[in-house]
């Protein structure tokens, strides 16, 4: 049997943990790098601009029309729409969590919440399809209950947890001498969340707002079933739409490999990992830029 001294086994595991990492990094590059290849064609038959900013998606007409600008603002606006719900719901839960709950009712609720996030999407998109369609149909009198604000419901269902769970970790962590200070001197329980506790945990909030939106608008199963489907702007909160994880789900096994219609679909996967980067990049600088120092560094 081999006997590692202790500095050998740091060294072993360092490199272990290092291994791991440029493997996750390798295999993220290699898809990026397919995704790119297999998306670029696009540029053969439509011009960029035409394809970004073109009103009309006809795969199927001659000539076909690969417009995704409809879905650009469908995905937009659903995952805006969700976040105006999700942001306040989580922010306020993760206070709660780790400001006023007692520790018994932190271990109950914690999992509690948690556990949306382990539920299976399409669980939540047939939830929003059999109960909540029904619901906005007859209440607002619509032609159809699978529209915009439907899919906002369900993607604010989904992306609590992660806003909750990340924030609340956050306010938690936040050192116990900065609320004994503030208390100190004079404020009250809520000054002292409002204008200390909060702001020293901004880094952390803002990067489970960016996380949550970003999950928001990458999520496919919801909005391919609850959203409507049609690929058109929306004029009001009610209209149908789709968002590209749905257009791309929903045609990619009818698209010809290699036809035109593949090289499209890829190519919107293409504008959706842009638009994800561009969230996680944001959430990444916004975290440095309001990073405490001293005490209050998280």
């Amino acid at each position: 049997m081999i006997s590692l001294s202790r500095r050998n086994k740091d060294t072993l595991i360092a490199g272990a943990f290092q291994a791991s990492a440029a493997l996750c990094i390798l295999i993220l590059f290699l898809i990026m790098v397919f995704l790119f290849v297999e998306g670029l064609p696009v540029i053969k038959f439509i011009s960029p601009l035409d394809f970004i900013f073109g009103r009309e998606w006809y795969p199927t007409d001659d000539p076909a029309d690969f417009g995704i600008l409809p879905m650009i603002v469908g995905s937009l606006a659903v995952t805006g729409l969700s976040s105006v719900i999700a942001i306040p719901l989580g922010l306020m839960t993760a206070v709660y969590l780790s400001e006023i709950a007692s520790p018994r009712m932190r271990g109950i609720i914690k999992p509690l919440v948690e556990m949306l996030q382990a539920l299976p999407s399409v669980v939540i998109g047939f939830f929003g399809m059999v109960v909540v369609a029904p619901y906005l149909q007859e209440t607002f009198g619509l032609a159809t209950g699978l529209n915009l604000t439907n899919a906002a419901i369900m993607l604010a269902f989904m992306a609590v947890p992660t806003i909750t769970s990340i924030s609340e970790d956050a306010i938690y962590s936040v050192p116990n001498e900065l609320r004994e200070a503030s208390l100190a001197l004079g404020a009250t329980r809520w000054q002292t969340i409002a204008r200390v506790v909060l702001p020293a945990s901004l880094p952390g909030i803002s990067t489970a707002v960016i996380l949550g939106m970003s999950r928001s608008i990458g999520e496919t199963m919801v909005v391919l079933m609850v959203a409507g489907g049609a690929a058109m702007i929306p004029g009001s909160l009610f209209d149908p739409v789709r968002p590209m994880p749905a257009s791309i789900a929903a045609e990619m096994a009818e698209a010809p490999f290699h036809s035109d219609h593949y090289y499209a679909l890829f190519a919107t996967g293409m504008v959706l990992f842009v638009f994800t980067l561009m969230f996680n990049i944001l959430a990444a600088w916004i975290a440095e830029k309001k990073k405490q120092v001293g005490v209050s560094t998280l």
